[in-house]
């Protein structure tokens, strides 16, 4: 049995329970929430059913101001156009979704659910500074995991904050714990800078979140979790293959899973005192 992933307590507490659940943009496939992805409403649905792990991602305005929203244009998911990086706020917030609802601000999202963590995903190189500033100013590090596709954005990210924030692995470091021949070696190729592998069950015909996967970054103390999780059966399979988190569009359909599991806790884990280590790198 593998043993439990030390580095955890940063990501999701530690009184977490064994398999975390996070609300992925909300629970944006809820059949209650069709069109309110990465919205207050969305965010404040999933916090009812339970969930204190919110997914969303992070894109700054032209003007600093982090929101959370997936695309890197208004034109999908609202009323308005055009590319967030080179709008200002004033504009942003005009924005509707589905008619009614704002683009929430990072700032929001924390001081209306000041009980909960996130799990962010930067989405553009100009969020990058403004999210670490965030993240100092409010010593918020203790609730968040951060993340990227972008290699460049998370090391940038990782130097700002000089090792204080949690990050999951990008790309590359994913493929170092899949293909390196140890463990150890990959935690030491990565500088022991990942916290958690957030990986797809599949690519394509190929199995990413594997078992032996799963055992190897646990020898390390790396959690994993598997993103973007709305079928059953599909949890039930990951929860028996020793994975630490599932990311679900469905919240309603994770948390019956977890329940019938006897996985599912009612109160939620609440944030620990943080304890910081800089990194002297």
């Amino acid at each position: 049995m593998s043993r439990a992933p030390a580095r955890a307590a940063r990501v999701v507490g530690p009184d977490a329970p064994r398999v975390a659940a996070f609300a992925h943009r909300g629970g944006a496939g809820h059949p209650d929430l069709i069109g309110l992805e990465n919205t207050l409403p969305a965010f404040e649905h999933a916090v009812a059913l339970g969930y204190d792990l919110l997914e969303t991602d992070v894109h700054a305005t032209r003007d600093g101001v982090l929101v959370a929203l997936h695309d890197e244009r208004l034109d999908r998911v609202s009323d308005s156009a055009g590319a967030i990086a080179d709008l200002p706020y004033s504009v942003v917030r005009g924005a509707r979704i589905r008619g009614a609802h704002q683009v929430p601000t990072l700032a929001e999202l924390f001081d209306r659910f000041p009980d909960a963590r996130f799990n962010l995903d930067l989405k553009a190189a100009g969020a990058v500074r403004p999210l670490a500033d965030f993240l100092m100013a409010r010593e918020a590090w203790d609730r968040v995991l951060v993340g990227s596709f972008s290699a460049a954005r998370l090391a940038r990210f990782r130097r700002l904050t000089r090792g204080r924030v949690a990050t999951s692995a990008h790309p590359a470091e994913v493929a170092a714990f899949r293909l390196l021949p140890s463990a150890r070696l990959a935690d030491q190729v990565t500088r022991r800078r990942v916290a958690a592998l957030q990986i797809p069950h599949r690519r394509g015909r190929l199995t990413v979140a594997t078992r032996g996967l799963i055992r190897r970054a646990h020898r390390v103390g790396v959690r994993v979790d598997v993103w973007t999780v709305d079928d059953p059966a599909e949890m039930r399979a990951l929860i028996a293959r020793g994975v630490d988190g599932l990311m679900t569009d469905r919240t309603d359909l994770l948390r019956q899973t977890l329940e019938a599991e006897g996985l599912w806790r009612e109160d939620s884990p609440q944030p620990p005192d943080a304890d910081p280590q800089e990194d002297p790198r």
